[in-house]
Order: structure tokens, then sequence, then C-alpha cells
């Protein structure tokens, strides 16, 4: 295996940020959250290429908190920052937080975790180790190792209830949907 570079944590931090307008809003008059992803998107990728110095692509969005409503007119920030790195993806950690222009109000509006993996000629390339220095780093990398392992667990259980689901009769089928049989995965 070729020798990896590392990066220190605090060299992977990268923000954007943008007024919200008219277009952004969804019936309700608040930031779409689908405007919001698109910038959440856009902020891990920058984030993900700054650290690794290739083109990244998502690979999983692992969760989207949506603590508050941001209103049209308030200044959207967004700060990324690379928590977690496996061989070829990265975890990217984006923090958004909303400004309100005229009073200078500031507000923690969500957080998101977004898998990118690094590409080189189309293909999953290394990306460089993350060296941790602070407690801080230390936590959120040993954080997003776990994320990481239970995304995985997940995926497997996931995987084996669908074979078990497939291989159900129409009884069974049946007997789950009306609530008479419990669902019980097999181990």
């Amino acid at each position: 295996m070729p020798d990896v570079p590392s990066k220190r944590g605090v060299e992977t931090t990268t923000q954007l940020a943008q007024i919200m307008t008219p277009t952004d809003a969804n019936i309700l008059g608040k930031v779409f959250g689908g405007s919001l992803l698109a910038m959440i998107d856009l902020c891990a990728s920058a984030t993900a290429r700054r650290y690794c110095g290739m083109i990244s692509v998502t690979a999983s969005f692992d969760r989207v908190d949506f603590h508050e409503p941001i209103e049209i007119g308030e200044l959207v920030t967004l700060t990324g920052r690379v928590t977690y790195v496996g061989r070829t993806s990265m975890e990217v950690t984006i923090e958004v937080e909303a400004t309100n222009l005229s009073t200078n109000v500031k507000r923690h509006t969500n957080t998101a975790r977004v898998t990118m993996v690094a590409l080189e000629d189309g293909r999953p390339a290394l990306v460089p180790r993350l060296v941790c220095e602070s407690r801080e780093e230390k936590v959120r990398f040993l954080e997003g190792k776990i994320r990481r392992e239970i995304r995985q667990k997940r995926i497997q259980e996931m995987s084996e209830m669908q074979l078990q689901l497939d291989s159900a009769t129409d009884s069974e089928l049946e007997a789950l949907l009306s609530g008479e049989k419990p669902f019980k995965p097999e181990r």
C-alpha cells in the first residue's frame, strides 16, 4: 500500500455563505429544505476537495437535523470540517448558522453529516490520514468511526431483513401486515 500523506484537523475547515432570497422559500415563506440540502452538499464537496485535493462525490447523507427554520433575507453560513476519514471516504460535518442582518442575531439552525468519496480517474482514491490534535478533534473522529460502524451494521441488518421478507410466503406477509405476527429478523 502506498504511503498516505496526512493532514491536520485544523486544515479541514471550509465556509460558504449566501443570503436567502424568495426563490429559496417554500409555501410557508421559510427556506426550502431542498435549497439548504443543496448548499450542504456544495459545502461538503468543497470541504472534501480542499482536504484531499481530489474531486469528491457524495456517497450518503448520514443525517441532517433541522433545529430551526431559516427566514428569507438571512445570511446562511455553512461551516464544513472533515471529522472522520476511512481509506477513500471522508465524513464531513456541516454546521449551519443563520444571521439576521438587521439585528446581527445568529442562530445555529442545522447540523449535517455527509460521506464523501474521493475520485481519481473515476475510481475511489486514497485520502490523507486525519491527524487529530485537540481533544475535540479526537472525540469527533471517534464519533465518526462509531457512526460508520453502526451504519455498516444497519446496512447488513437491512439486507438480511430484505432477504427474509423476499422469501416470505403471501400468508406470512399478510400476518405481518395485520400485526397478527411480529416481524423478528433472523440472527
